[in-house]
Parts: structure tokens; sequence; C-alpha cells
């Protein structure tokens, strides 16, 4: 027997108690409990006729520097971009770029676009500049993660994926360093 025939033979049976409280005479005191137990079973077979809705899960890669912040959202493998926006795309001034504000503007915009591909869940992996850089994400990065949060996504994983060198990498200026 199917979901949707046991579905329909629970109605009928709702609907057959419901006629035989009907029918009967029921003092005042009984009739409350009686529609209690009617919601009750009806509220029983809606649940039953839910349908599991498939998650649709991708990866959020944030990039956070001083300078901006790049939202990037793909799917699990990587290999195709489902929406990209930056800072920079939202605001009028260079230093701007990299505020909580333009980077909540970028997030808005990537939520939207996730959420019009059917996409419920987002794995985070927040990268900042690394290598002989600042190791430490920028001021837009928090608030990235936090509109997306709010844009009504399941969060799995936040990762930092920060690249950062095992030996030592040479900073740029030469031998004798930045002269001034």
């Amino acid at each position: 027997m199917s979901e949707t025939e046991t579905v329909v033979e629970k109605d009928e049976d709702v609907k057959s108690t419901l006629e035989e409280t009907t029918s009967e005479t029921v003092t005042e005191s009984e009739k409350p409990i009686e529609s209690e137990k009617a919601a009750e079973s009806e509220t029983q077979v809606k649940a039953e006729t839910k349908k599991v809705e498939k998650e649709k899960w991708g990866i959020a890669h944030i990039y956070s520097s001083y300078n901006n912040t790049i939202i990037h959202i793909t799917d699990l493998t990587g290999g195709e971009t489902v929406s990209i926006s930056s800072g920079g795309c939202h605001v009028n001034a260079d230093r701007y770029e990299s505020s909580p504000f333009a980077a909540m503007k970028a997030a808005k915009t990537v939520v939207e676009s996730a959420k019009a591909k059917a996409f419920t869940g987002l794995h985070i992996k927040v990268r900042a500049v690394g290598g002989v850089g600042s190791r430490v994400p920028g001021p837009g990065a928090q608030a990235a993660i936090r509109t997306i949060a709010r844009g009504g996504f399941k969060i799995g994983r936040i990762d930092d994926v920060t690249p950062i060198p095992h030996d030592t990498t040479r900073k740029k200026g030469g031998k004798r360093g930045r002269r001034v």
C-alpha cells in the first residue's frame, strides 16, 4: 500500500469520527476535548503527507583582504560557478571595497542567485591573502558569513584555507629592501 492510499484511508477515518461526534449529543464540557482529538488526528495526517526535499549543497569561497572582499559560490566539486560578487561592485569609493557593508551587499547578491538555483546548504571556505601577506582575513569576512547564514542556508563546515608556506617565500623589495 502506498503512502497516498494510507493518507486517504486516514482522511476517511477522521471524517467518520467527526461525523460521529457531531451526530451524538455532547455536553458543553466534552466539546473542546473532541475537537482537540480531531485536530490532533488531522495534524498527524498532514505530517505524513509532507514531501522530503532533496538538499543541494555548494561551497562559498570568501576571499577577504584589506583591499577587497570576493564571494564565490560553486557546486561541491568546485568546478562550476553558481554566483560571484565582490565588494567593489557595490560601493563607489575604493577605500570602502573591504568594508563589512560592501561584503554584506556582495553576499546578498550571491545568496539570491544561489537561492534561485535551488541550493539549500553551503560549506564556507574563508581565505586571507597568505604567503608573505596577512594571514588574518579582512574586515568583510565576518559580515559575509553572517549574511550567508541569515539568507536561509544550512551551514556545513567553515574552514580557513589561507595559503601558508612551510618554508619561507621572499618578500618583495629586493636584497636591500624598499628604498623610500
